[in-house]
């Protein structure tokens, strides 16, 4: 497997696929030769459909968890092992679709208030004030803030993509606050060890106890100040290809799903200003 394992790092590497996606498609690979105890290469069609009903009925993983090893088995088949096709009908289970509880804008501010380490508080209010998602927050370096023209530079984000978000006059003088109490001087929240960045888990826990402090009783992770960045900037009558660019999105569909989570947003989905240019992505 050492060879094949080096072959599909290999590819996705020449693809650009981002490190995440490097261990979520290596760790389902070797989830199917953990499996039958043998190379992928040696298994047939009807092993494999075998192998995701045992993911799904067996298991019982969700449909996200399913989705992602089929993309990954599907990646090594095609991209490594060279198949012509890869035109299984493979049984997954279907996603439910729910509406996660968005955060109001009380309900941010008890949370970002609960926080009463400064840098997690400062953390927290810049993943709320720029959209972020927590892998991007984590990985800001001090260059990637230009105070001049109030710009943060999100490097290589989701799908390999860099995207500029405006710095409102507050969150700048926020930041410059921050940086005078601590004096970072490469990653804009360094860690335990200076030349490492704060780990995701470390401020996903500071989230979720300046959440439970707060009183806010809603469910979700640090993720739900992304969604409610999002549902607020279209409440505030943001076009949605604009705030596409914002997110990060490729698929314009990823953020058509807010206007369909906000009941006061999608009555307005009609009018001209909010939906312009919707079939045209800009990113």
């Amino acid at each position: 497997m050492t060879s094949l394992r080096n072959q599909m790092i290999e590819a996705m590497t020449v693809r650009g696929f981002s490190p995440r996606t490097h261990q979520s498609y290596l760790q389902a690979v070797k989830g199917l030769v953990k499996y039958y105890h043998r190379s992928p290469a040696q298994l047939t069609k009807e092993q494999i459909k075998r192998y995701f009903v045992y993911l799904a009925a067996e298991r019982g993983l969700a449909w996200s968890s399913c989705r992602l090893a089929l993309n990954a088995i599907r990646f090594l088949y095609l991209q490594v092992l060279q198949w012509s096709r890869f035109d299984m009908d493979i049984p997954t289970p279907k996603s439910k679709q729910r509406i996660p509880e968005l955060l109001n804008h009380t309900e941010v501010a008890a949370i970002l208030n609960a926080c009463t380490n400064p840098k997690h508080h400062m953390m927290l209010t810049l993943c709320y004030g720029c959209g972020l998602r927590v892998s991007e927050l984590t990985h800001l370096r001090i260059s990637h803030i230009d105070s001049e023209r109030r710009l943060l530079r999100v490097e290589q984000g989701k799908g390999a993509k860099d995207r500029l978000l405006p710095l409102g006059p507050t969150l700048l003088e926020q930041l410059r606050t921050y940086w005078r109490r601590y004096r970072p001087y490469d990653w804009l929240f360094p860690g335990t060890l200076l030349e490492k960045p704060l780990t995701e888990s470390s401020i996903q826990k500071a989230f979720t106890s300046a959440k439970r402090r707060s009183g806010v009783k809603k469910i979700g992770g640090i993720h739900s100040l992304r969604h409610a960045y999002a549902t607020h900037q279209l409440e505030a009558g943001i076009p949605i290809n604009r705030l596409q660019h914002l997110m990060g999105h490729r698929d314009l569909h990823s953020t058509l799903r807010y206007i369909h989570w906000v009941p006061s947003v999608e009555e307005r989905s009609n009018d001209h200003d909010l939906v312009a240019g919707l079939e045209v992505s800009h990113d």
